[in-house]
């Protein structure tokens, strides 16, 4: 049964534990199932709760520090109660990326909707998904525990800027590089087609 009105959310910020920094271990807590509740992250990062979206950013980024994921379900986590939502895509964007001297190799810096900075490399890779409308690519970058943001179409082009031909397994590959990790866009003759 779906929780509305301002008594389950209401309900859902007192269960979060506060004080703490970074995001709490939602990974290690396992309450029980309550419910779906009427929250929905769209396409382009926004927060509705009811079809309104959630207009103070401090109350989405308290919801996103709880996110979790199952499966293809996300849900809202607190020690006492798990609580399904929607989520038409990723449920953080990509907005800004830095590249940074990190010894060795540059690292790509990137900061989410929610104000997270994410190093991208081995731990927090990027992938690039064919995207069926457009005939072009998709980037996510991994957050945290089967987390994604995807990136923004302008952070995409820079992206394009910074990327480089590499053979991957005996395929000429087309990718951008990271803390040493090369993440392969699409096969390069496949974009020679384009120029």
């Amino acid at each position: 049964m779906a929780k509305t009105g301002q008594s389950g959310l209401d309900a859902l910020v007192a269960g979060v534990p506060r004080g703490e920094r970074g995001p709490p271990p939602v990974h290690l807590w396992n309450p029980p199932f309550c419910g779906d509740i009427d929250m929905r992250i769209a396409g382009d990062g926004t927060w509705f709760y009811m079809k309104t979206p959630i207009g103070r950013p401090a109350l989405v980024k308290l919801f996103a520090s709880v996110l979790k994921r199952e499966g293809d379900r996300y849900f809202l986590v607190t020690p006492v109660e798990k609580v399904g939502i929607t989520v038409d895509d990723a449920p953080f964007l990509a907005v800004e990326m830095r590249q940074e001297e990190g010894g060795e190799h540059p690292i790509l810096r990137f900061r989410t909707n929610v104000d997270d900075w994410v190093d991208c490399g081995a731990g927090h890779g990027l992938r690039f998904e064919a995207e069926s409308a457009t005939g072009g690519l998709k980037p996510y970058l991994h957050v945290r525990r089967d987390l994604w943001a995807k990136v923004t179409r302008a952070l995409f082009y820079d992206l394009v800027a910074l990327g480089e031909e590499r053979d991957v397994d005996g395929r000429r590959m087309f990718g951008v590089a990271s803390a040493g990790v090369f993440f392969p866009m699409a096969e390069a003759d496949s974009l020679r087609e384009f120029a």
